[in-house]
């Protein structure tokens, strides 16, 4: 009854988003973009789509959203919205931080790209444009890596934290109390593959396109560096998603140690009241402001 129920839901979703899709106009940069993509399946194989694009797209992209919040340190009217305004960026923290990335991104992440192409043959996933989802479609793909990512993240960090452990893997993470948006993949190598795991386990379930994994990337990333920004921006179009988790319940986490494991969503710190010590924070936080 459960598996037809959720069968029931996931069929429900992507009639709607069918739906949707159907009264959306033409999009003006689908011609430019088809031609693009058409331009790379002619030119490269599929081995190297799948493992130097996928590399490609992954250090462009999380460059990329790291640059703003890199920025904010040298412009005096963005410290207003630091929210750890006593601890600011330093130059040897960010260098240190820097030369771990690089370490991560080729000696641990490099080795798992390269396993896309056969992840990608393996279940005869598509590369043509034809076969290639919609925008409302690849959306509503994302939204459901994150949920699932969201719940393998929030129980294998809660267990890294447990005191037998955290001080040889996860405790790397927290050498930084006050985070900042290329930090968010500063980790132990074991905890870039433990938590890592859960970006994979969306795409076994949806991917139904090359084109889920770049999605999917980009949107995780997004998501991953806003909430290790830094910075609680004003007017964050992330801050419209029901329960996501943000800037400050993340920062916290960080500050306290204890509490706040979910990855993008507050659900399972709400159900399990493992956001308490953050919300006790935040009241106090809010009876100084109105003083």
């Amino acid at each position: 009854m459960e598996v037809n129920g959720t069968t029931n839901i996931l069929s429900s979703a992507y009639l709607a988003v069918e739906y949707v899709d159907s009264l959306l106009p033409e999009n003006p940069l689908q011609v430019p973009v088809k031609a693009a993509w058409n331009h790379m399946l002619q030119n490269y194989s599929k081995f190297q789509i799948a493992t130097w694009g996928s590399l490609i797209v992954h250090e462009l992209i999380y460059f990329l959203f790291c640059l703003p919040g890199f920025i904010f340190q040298f412009l005096p009217f963005m410290q207003k919205y630091k929210i750890q305004q006593d601890k600011p960026e330093t130059w040897e923290l960010q260098w240190k931080c820097f030369k771990m990335l690089l370490f991560n991104h080729f000696f641990i992440q490099l080795p798992l790209i390269c396993g896309t192409y056969y992840f990608t043959e393996f279940f005869s996933i598509p590369y043509d444009w034809e076969s290639m989802p919609r925008w409302p479609y690849l959306l509503a793909q994302c939204f459901g890596c994150a949920v699932i990512e969201d719940t393998w993240h929030y129980f294998l960090h809660r267990a890294l934290h447990h005191r037998r452990i955290y001080k040889y893997i996860h405790k790397v993470h927290h050498e930084f109390t006050s985070p900042f948006g290329m930090q968010a993949e500063y980790a132990h190598p074991l905890e870039t593959i433990i938590l890592g795991a859960g970006f994979f386990i969306g795409i076994m379930v949806f991917c139904n396109h090359v084109a889920l994994l770049w999605a999917w990337v980009t949107v995780r990333l997004l998501e991953t560096i806003d909430v290790h920004s830094g910075y609680d921006i004003p007017l964050n179009p992330l801050h419209l998603i029901p329960f996501y988790a943000g800037a400050r319940f993340h920062d916290f986490h960080h500050m306290n140690f204890v509490g706040n494991y979910g990855s993008t969503f507050t659900w399972w710190d709400r159900l399990f009241n493992t956001d308490s010590q953050y919300n006790k924070y935040s009241d106090k936080q809010a009876v100084k402001k109105d003083e």
